[in-house]
């Protein structure tokens, strides 16, 4: 049989995703050393872990409303109040999601129309153009650069934008260059934003692990911009909560109302261990969330400074938990660094390719990784330079 022409064009015309290609051939390799996959090297706090456990020990099994538990959503509710300072219904504004990737993919898809175009800005987390061609949208990338620390400036973005365009997606901090926006920026894009009446859908999963006392901003808490705005956040990086697989969307009740559906046919709900989970971890997870914060500060001052030491220029990132270095001198390609750097010396990092044709040139590093692996890699990475 004839496969090729039983799976959905939309569907076939998606790249597999460069980050896991790449990692199924550090599977089975002895002495790796990661640089690689966005997830915390933290064991989810004992507390968090502890109230999944003790709702399994309650009995508590069952389904829950699709939008979520309800003392979830309050919970979520206070905590977007006070954290981003913007304030939702409990009841109506906020849907649980099973993680942040089904928020996106519920949104673009209560949102668009086929052709519809949405606007990101690129290099940027490896789903997001797969996400909306898969909702039948149009995908459009506007380039950011290293000369404006991967930032999204509103010039680039008007540029980009035409009649058709509908969605704007944002993240920041930004995977995988850990890029930050500035008031003023965030304030351009918000306005162009109101001016071509866009959607926003904001990805702000990175928001809790912004660096040298900087305080983030959603672009949700401007003027203007709530009832036009996605908000998406989750308990994946900041809690370390990956494998539970929790995230919200917040916005305004006919946009929830519309992802509601999608959701209650497809997923129904998120699974009722990891909510009583997340809500342990929203009333008293704020203490583990500094801490891992502090380790990810000083895990990022040392990389930036080696990879500058060796001569990988490296801007310091504003937040997440990944650097990326320019190594276009090298004379490689993100793809060929990235390869004889594993073979040569057992570092696995990201060929920047992989987060957009924007991301050529340079390599994605996580510091999720304990320091002591932190300088082994780079002595390493500084030998494979020594040999190139």
């Amino acid at each position: 049989m004839d496969y090729s022409a039983k799976i959905a064009r939309n569907v076939a015309s998606i790249p597999r995703s460069g980050i896991r290609d790449f990692f199924e051939l550090v599977q089975g390799r002895e002495g790796i050393i990661s640089l690689g996959v966005g997830e915390p090297d933290f064991v989810t706090p004992w507390h968090i872990r502890e109230a999944a456990i003790y709702s399994l020990e309650r009995g508590q099994t069952t389904y829950t409303s699709n939008l979520g538990l309800l003392s979830l959503r309050k919970a979520i509710s206070r905590y977007v109040g006070e954290f981003f300072e913007v304030q939702y219904d409990a009841p109506t504004e906020v849907l649980v999601t099973v993680g942040v990737s089904e928020a996106i993919d519920l949104a673009l898809r209560a949102l668009l129309n086929p052709g519809d175009e949405v606007i990101f800005h690129e290099p940027c987390y490896v789903s997001y153009s797969p996400s909306i061609v898969m909702a039948y949208g149009s995908a459009v990338s506007v380039e950011t650069s290293k000369e404006d620390a991967f930032s999204l400036k509103p010039e680039k973005l008007a540029e980009a934008i035409t009649p058709r365009s509908r969605v704007l997606m944002l993240n920041f901090p930004t995977n995988p260059t850990g890029a930050c926006a500035t008031l003023e920026d965030l304030q351009g894009i918000a306005d162009l934003a109101i001016k071509h009446d866009l959607i926003v859908l904001t990805d702000e999963i990175y928001s809790e692990l912004r660096y040298d006392g900087e305080k983030h901003v959603s672009i949700a808490s401007l003027p203007g911009m709530k009832e036009r705005t996605i908000l998406l956040h989750g308990f994946s990086k900041a809690f370390a909560m990956t494998g539970f697989r929790l995230g919200y969307a917040c916005a305004p009740q006919p946009i929830i109302e519309a992802m509601m559906k999608i959701h209650q046919y497809s997923m129904l709900c998120a699974p009722i261990m990891s909510q009583n989970a997340a809500l342990e971890a929203l009333e008293n997870g704020a203490p583990a969330v500094a801490k891992m914060r502090e380790s990810y500060h000083q895990r990022r001052d040392f990389l930036v400074k080696r990879l500058n030491e060796m001569g990988l220029s490296c801007h310091t990132p504003g937040g997440a938990f990944y650097v990326f270095p320019d190594i276009r001198g090298t004379g490689l390609s993100s793809k060929e660094f990235a390869m004889r750097l594993l073979e040569a010396e057992g570092v696995a990092a990201v060929p920047g390719s992989a987060f957009g044709a924007s991301g050529e040139g340079f390599l994605r590093c996580c510091y999720a990784t304990g320091i002591d692996d932190l300088r082994v890699a780079m002595d390493k990475m500084e030998r494979f330079l020594g040999t190139i």
